[in-house]
């Protein structure tokens, strides 16, 4: 039996993902907004996003762009990126990083990436 998905719906779960207000480098994986955005929170700023479009192998996928100079408050080693949405304190999506060790009172800069939702297979 094949299987077949309408964009439409993977669209939809990309614009959840991507409406959020808040991108914080973390020290660990978040599984909450309360992680993401405060227990593993090294450093944040706002996100900002590419268009929706075909994904690199199949399916959407929407890019959230690089970051330079992004303020970090609590000296650690970076190795996970928080999306959240601080009007309702949800975690919409979380995703390894390299990782990289930041200093409090400096700056870090976070490389471009992309959610993607694949077609079923």
């Amino acid at each position: 039996m094949a299987k077949r998905m309408n964009d439409a719906g993977a669209d939809a779960a990309l614009n959840y993902w991507t409406d959020a207000d808040v991108y914080n480098l973390c020290s660990a994986e978040p599984t909450s907004y309360t992680e993401g955005n405060s227990t593993y929170k090294l450093g944040g700023t706002t996100p900002t996003f590419d268009a929706i479009a075909n994904g690199d192998v199949s399916g959407r996928k929407r890019g959230v762009q690089a970051k330079s100079g992004i303020s970090i408050a609590t000296s650690g080693t970076v190795t996970h990126a928080f999306l959240g949405k601080s009007g309702d304190s949800t975690l919409r999506y979380v995703t390894t990083t390299a990782s990289q060790a930041v200093a409090a009172s400096g700056t870090a800069d976070a490389g471009a990436w992309a959610a993607e939702v694949r077609d079923p297979t």
